[in-house]
Parts: structure tokens; C-alpha cells; sequence
């Protein structure tokens, strides 16, 4: 299945009831939660969650106000200019050990959603990129929901951003990449593709890693490594372990293995910097 344009404005709301239909009815969420504004789609669905909501309960916006990313940065975008939505799942309690990797699950879900041909891929740990430009912040959130374990998994995919409401200056959107979408469409996409790769991250699958490092742009490249205490590590990416973790070789071919952290790729001067 292909994108179409979608001719009419880019931010018109979206179709509530085609995506119950698609998602619930037809697919495999159990429930689909709806609102035209809120602070956190993230902080209502664990609220859902301690009402109840059960697993695979998904919850979507068409405009947050109160977004978190990681390391507890905020943001905020214009009123449907993203796809913004969160899920809810309740994984098995012997896969709680690798919970590093499920947000690396998550980037992949959307690089199958938006399609390797248009040449999205990711950045390490889980930063959907396109020609080095970000195009999606994802946040996961491991919850206490008083009995098995529970985690959120919060998206913020740009879809009609425009250059003078790009959050910083390496970030970007579909519409301005030149990739074509439909929200409606995109939001079906890239739920179906979450179900699978979460699906497939629960059973500790291997393809999950081995289709991870096909699309993970970090390997390979120069980059430098933000530490704690205003410390960095300059190096070559050469691999993402089986617990996610980015290994580093430096100049004297010493091995760094992160778990987290941020990642800039170096490149030469008249080229981005991410």
C-alpha cells in the first residue's frame, strides 16, 4: 500500500471513526481514545491504565500542549501538525530486562510506516531522520499500574511543520521533506506497524534487531558522545548490542558501550550536524 497527497488541508482533523474502525474493529488495538487537545497523551493514557484501559489501548490528539521527550525536554507544535498519539501495552513480566530495547522497536515500527523507499531511517537510539533532518521524538515510560508491568510508548510524528515552526533547526516534516502522506492513512500505518514490532519485541524475536541495524544510520558514522558531568567520548559507532546499546571504538580502538545519551554526527563543515 502506497501514500496518497492528501489534497485537502494538511491539518484537517482526523477521522475518528475510520481509525476504530481500522484499528479496533478490524485490527488488533482493543481501544482507541480521541481528544482535539490535551497536555500529555503520554500522562492520560496512564491515567486510563489506572482506570483500567487494557492493553494495546492507543490515544491520540490533534494537539499537545505539554509534550515530554527525553531527559524530560519539552515541546510543543502547532494544532495537527504532528501525528501525536500513545500506547499502551502490558508486556510479559520475563521481558521487563529488555525493556532498553522496545523504544529501538518502536523507531523501526516507524521507518515500516512511513516506507525505507522514501529514505527515512534511524539515528541511535530511536530518532526517525531524513537526510540527517529529525522528524520524530519518542518517549517510553515504564508505569505502575499495581500489577503486571505496564509501558507507555508516546510519538510526536511531524507531518506539516513548517521551517518557521520547527522546534530546532535539524528537525523537519513530511510535507517539507517532499514525503507524501494521508494523516488518516499514516495514523493506520503506523499503529499496524507498532502492533507488529511491539508484538515481535514481546517474544524476543531476532529479526527485530537484525531489521534495526539495516536501517540504523548512527553505524558507521563519526560521532561524539554527551556525557554526564559535561563529558564527551569522540569515536566510530560500530555496533548496537542485544540490550540496545551503542558501541562506540575510539581512536586508540577501545570499545565504549552507551546505554543512553546523546549522539552528534560528525560530518564535514557544509553539512548538518545532528
Amino acid at each position: 500500500m502506497s501514500f496518497m497527497t492528501d489534497h485537502l488541508d494538511p491539518r484537517t482533523p482526523l477521522d475518528v471513526a475510520f481509525l476504530r474502525r481500522e484499528l479496533v474493529e478490524r485490527g488488533p488495538y482493543n481501544q482507541l481514545q480521541h481528544s482535539e487537545e490535551t497536555g500529555s497523551t503520554n500522562t492520560d493514557l496512564v491515567a486510563a491504565g489506572h482506570e483500567g484501559a487494557p492493553a494495546w489501548t492507543v490515544f491520540l490528539t490533534e494537539h499537545q500542549v505539554s509534550g515530554r521527550g527525553r531527559m524530560g525536554r519539552r515541546f510543543e507544535a502547532p494544532a495537527g501538525s504532528q501525528l501525536t498519539l500513545s500506547v499502551l501495552i502490558r508486556p510479559p513480566a520475563s521481558s521487563v530486562a529488555r525493556l532498553g530495547t522496545m523504544s529501538l522497536a518502536t523507531g523501526l515500527a516507524l521507518v515500516d510506516a512511513v516506507g525505507r523507499e522514501t529514505g527515512v531511517g534511524m539515528k541511535w537510539p530511536n530518532d526517525l531522520v531524513h537526510d540527517g533532518r529529525k522528524l520524530c521524538g519518542i518517549l517510553a515510560e515504564a508505569v505502575d499500574l499495581g500489577q503486571n508491568p505496564a509501558v507507555v510508548i508516546g510519538l510526536g510524528l511531524n507531518t506539516s511543520l513548517r521551517e518557521g515552526e520547527l522546534p530546532v533547526a535539524h528537525a523537519s516534516s513530511l510535507e517539507l521533506e517532499g514525503i507524501p502522506y494521508e494523516r488518516n492513512e499514516l495514523a493506520v500505518r503506523v499503529l499496524l506497524s507498532l502492533h507488529q514490532r511491539l508484538t515481535q519485541w514481546e517474544q524476543d524475536s531476532p529479526e527485530l534487531m537484525r531489521d534495526y541495524l539495516e536501517v540504523c544510520v548512527t553505524l558507521g558514522q563519526e560521532v561524539r558522545a554527551i556525557l554526564p558531568g559535561d563529558k564527551e567520548l569522540l569515536g566510530t559507532a560500530t555496533a548496537v548490542n542485544d540490550e540496545g546499546h551503542l558501541i562506540i571504538t575510539d581512536e586508540a580502538g577501545k570499545d565504549h558501550e552507551m546505554a543512553v545519551g546523546d549522539i552528534i554526527h560528525l560530518r564535514q563543515k557544509d553539512q548538518w550536524k545532528y
